[in-house]
């Protein structure tokens, strides 16, 4: 059996920045297990397999270690090679996936991803994230993962978390955020738990950070960047109970799969 498969920068302008996502279009699903596998073997953040559908098309993500329900980066990925390489006419992309329906709109060189908002909501601040992180933050906060504020952005760059803490949390990733000196709001992102020691950009996360920096600035449009090594900057703009993400992403490499 053969695969096509792409890898692209998202969130980036230029190869070597942005988050790395692998994209495999498929005819029809495969056996879960090979897909994990396929992820596995790639060994970035995620691996984004799809499949055609009455709306558009089935998309689903794989971290190296698990199935997620809702992954940003490895959708503009996704958006950008059936745009850019498989022959999508059409302006909006429709995806039915766990998190339910997501939207992504070409506009110009930029997609824009039309996600739902998370509330987050106020929480104890624990020992462990203490610890974990080497830094008491101002605030925690959490949805989906927990998120802790802290002052300034170069407390943000300056933490180095201890991994093995962190993965002892019960939630799916600790965001940490700050506002930024040239951007409205920075933030990185670990995710142990999911074979992900630092996300380099991550768009799920932008769904819980986008409409609390939006009520802390009282802005609903706002520019953000992942502080992360690779780095990635994108517009986040808050629209009711949903978030555009905007940003452009580069294919980096196609390959093919045998096996």
């Amino acid at each position: 059996m053969k695969i096509k498969q792409y890898q692209v920068d998202a969130f980036a302008t230029r190869a070597f920045e942005g988050n790395p996502a692998a994209v495999c279009p498929l005819d029809g699903w495969l056996d879960d297990d090979l897909l994990q596998a396929i992820a596995e073997e790639n060994n970035v953040s995620e691996t984004a397999f799809f499949v055609p559908s009455e709306k558009g098309y089935r998309l689903r993500w794989f971290t190296p270690v698990k199935e997620v329900d809702l992954c940003g980066h490895a959708t503009l990925a996704t958006a950008h090679i059936l745009f850019e390489k498989l022959g999508y006419a059409q302006q909006v992309i429709t995806f039915e996936t766990r998190s339910g329906d997501l939207f992504v709109k070409r506009n110009g060189r930029q997609l824009e991803m039309d996600f739902p908002a998370s509330s987050l909501t106020p929480c104890e601040i624990s020992a462990i994230l203490v610890e974990g992180l080497g830094q008491r933050p101002i605030e925690v906060l959490a949805a989906e993962d927990y998120v802790a504020v802290f002052d300034c952005e170069a407390t943000v760059r300056a933490i180095t978390p201890d991994q093995g803490l962190l993965s002892q949390l019960d939630l799916r990733c600790v965001v940490i955020t700050a506002p930024g000196s040239e951007v409205d709001f920075v933030s990185r992102v670990f995710g142990p738990k999911f074979g992900i020691p630092e996300d380099p950009v991550t768009g799920s996360a932008h769904c819980e950070l986008a409409p609390y920096w939006a009520k802390k600035l009282g802005k609903n449009t706002l520019s953000a960047r992942q502080v992360s090594k690779r780095g990635g900057t994108l517009t986040c703009e808050v629209k009711a109970d949903r978030v555009v993400l905007t940003g452009s992403a580069v294919t980096f490499m196609e390959a093919e799969i045998a096996f």
